[in-house]
C-alpha cells in the first residue's frame, strides 16, 4: 500500500490515482475516487479537453490535485511513466490503442509498476466491431435496449441526459473494477487491465428487465410496462400550474392510500385490470390538474402513497428531507452534491474545490516524489 501525506478523509485514504484527462465518464469516476478520499492526480493536457467547461466550476474535479503534462513529448511521457510507478491506479478514456502509441498503455506502465490497476473507460470497449469508432452516451444506451424503454408509446425514446450510459452503465461500473482489480493487486501482487465498456454497463443495469422479458411479464416496447409509464400509478401527471408529481404507488396498499388522498372512489378493482387503466389514467390526470403542484405536495406529504413533486435542478437542494440530510452542500460559492455514499468510520467530504490545470505540479512533486515535473519541457 503506498503512503499519501493527507489525512485520512475517506475510506480510500492511501490509495493513489492518477487520472489522465478526459471528458465525461472517466472525470466523474475519478472524481468519485477522490471523493472517498483517493489521491488523486488528473494528468491535464495543454489547453484541456475538448467541451470542458470553466474548469473553476468542474465539480467532477474537486477533491483532485492536477499537473499539466504534454503526453507528445518525451519528457510528458516520462511524467506520466514515473506517476504510473508510485500509483495503486491509473484511469484513462483514449479510443483503444491511443494509450499504447504514446507510450504510456497497460504493458509501459506496468513495467515501471507491476501492481498496478490499470482502469479503461470507453464507450465501446477495447475490442469489436465498433471499439475504434466515435460515439457518446445517447448511442451507447441505444444499442443496448435502454434508450428504447424510455418515454411515451408512440413517440420517440427520451434521452436521460448523460445519466443512463456515461455516469451509470460508464463511470460506476469503472469505479467498482477499479477496486475490484485494486482488491486482487493487493491479495496477489499482480495489477490487471479493467475494460469498463458503456455498453457493457448499460446491458447489465437492464438485467432485471430481461428477467421480466423471459417470464413474460414485461412486454418489449416502451409506455405499456409496469416501470415505464405505461402503468398509471407509476408515472408523472402535470398540476394546475404547470408542475408535475411523481406517482409510484404500486403495491396495493399505497394505491389505496393514493386513491384515498386523490379523493378518487371506486378505483380500487383498476390497480390489476389492464383494461381500466385508460379510465384510471385519465381520472387521475383530471385530479392532479385541479390544483397546483405546492397544494399536491402539502396534500401527500407525511404519507405513504409515494407520490413526490417533480423539483428542478435548483429546486432539489431546498427540499426538506434532502436538506435536513445534507445531501447537497455549498463549496467555494458551487452548490453541488455532496460525496456518496455515507459511512460511520471514515466519512467523505468536499475538500477541496475543482483542481485547475497544472496548479498543484510542486505540491504533487514534492508528496509523490517525482521531482522531474518541475523541470522546463524539452523538445520532443
Amino acid at each position: 500500500m503506498t503512503e499519501a501525506t493527507a489525512p485520512e478523509h475517506g475510506p480510500l485514504t492511501g490509495v493513489r490515482v492518477v487520472e489522465l484527462a478526459g471528458i465525461g465518464p472517466g472525470p466523474f469516476a475519478a472524481m468519485l475516487l477522490a471523493d472517498l478520499g483517493a489521491d488523486v492526480v488528473r494528468v491535464d493536457r495543454p489547453g484541456g479537453p475538448g467541451l470542458g467547461i470553466d474548469p473553476a466550476r468542474d465539480v467532477t474535479n474537486r477533491n483532485k490535485r492536477s499537473v499539466v503534462v504534454d503526453l507528445k513529448t518525451s519528457d510528458g511521457v516520462r511524467h506520466v511513466l514515473d506517476l504510473a510507478a508510485r500509483a495503486d491506479i491509473l484511469i484513462e478514456g483514449y479510443r483503444p490503442g491511443v494509450a499504447e502509441r504514446l507510450g504510456v498503455g497497460p504493458e509501459d506502465c506496468r513495467a515501471r509498476n507491476p501492481r498496478l490497476v490499470y482502469g479503461r473507460m470507453t464507450g465501446w470497449g477495447q475490442e469489436g466491431p465498433l471499439a475504434d469508432r466515435a460515439g457518446h452516451d445517447i448511442g451507447y444506451i441505444a444499442v443496448t435496449g435502454a434508450l428504447g424503454m424510455t418515454g411515451e408509446a408512440g413517440r420517440p425514446p427520451v434521452a436521460p441526459a448523460n445519466l443512463l450510459g456515461d455516469y451509470a452503465g460508464g463511470s460506476l461500473y469503472l469505479v467498482v473494477g477499479v477496486l475490484a482489480a485494486l482488491h486482487h493487486a493487493r491479495a496477489t501482487g499482480a495489477g490487471q487491465d479493467v475494460d469498463a465498456a458503456i455498453v457493457d454497463g448499460t446491458a447489465h443495469l437492464t438485467s432485471m428487465i430481461h428477467g421480466m422479458l423471459a417470464a413474460g411479464v414485461w412486454q418489449d416496447h416502451r409506455g405499456a410496462n409496469l416501470l415505464d409509464g405505461g402503468c398509471p400509478y407509476y408515472g408523472t401527471y402535470e398540476t394546475a400550474d404547470g408542475g408535475h408529481m411523481a406517482v409510484g404507488a404500486l403495491e396495493p396498499r399505497f394505491y389505496a392510500e393514493f386513491l384515498r388522498l386523490l379523493d378518487l372512489p371506486g378505483l380500487q378493482g383498476a390497480h390489476s385490470d389492464v383494461t381500466r387503466w385508460p379510465e384510471l389514467r385519465a381520472r387521475v390526470a383530471e385530479r392532479f390538474a385541479s390544483r397546483t403542484r405546492d397544494a399536491w405536495t402539502a396534500v401527500f406529504e407525511g404519507t405513504d402513497a409515494c407520490v413526490a413533486p417533480v423539483l428542478s435542478l435548483r429546486e432539489a437542494p431546498h427540499h426538506p428531507h434532502l436538506a435536513a440530510r445534507s445531501t447537497f452542500t455549498d463549496h467555494a460559492g458551487i452548490t453541488q452534491p455532496a460525496p456518496a455514499p455515507r459511512f460511520s468510520a471514515t466519512p467523505a467530504t468536499v475538500r477541496t474545490g475543482p483542481a485547475r490545470p497544472g496548479a498543484d505540479t510542486e505540491d504533487v512533486a514534492r508528496d509523490w516524489d517525482v521531482p522531474g515535473l518541475l523541470s522546463p519541457p524539452s523538445n520532443p
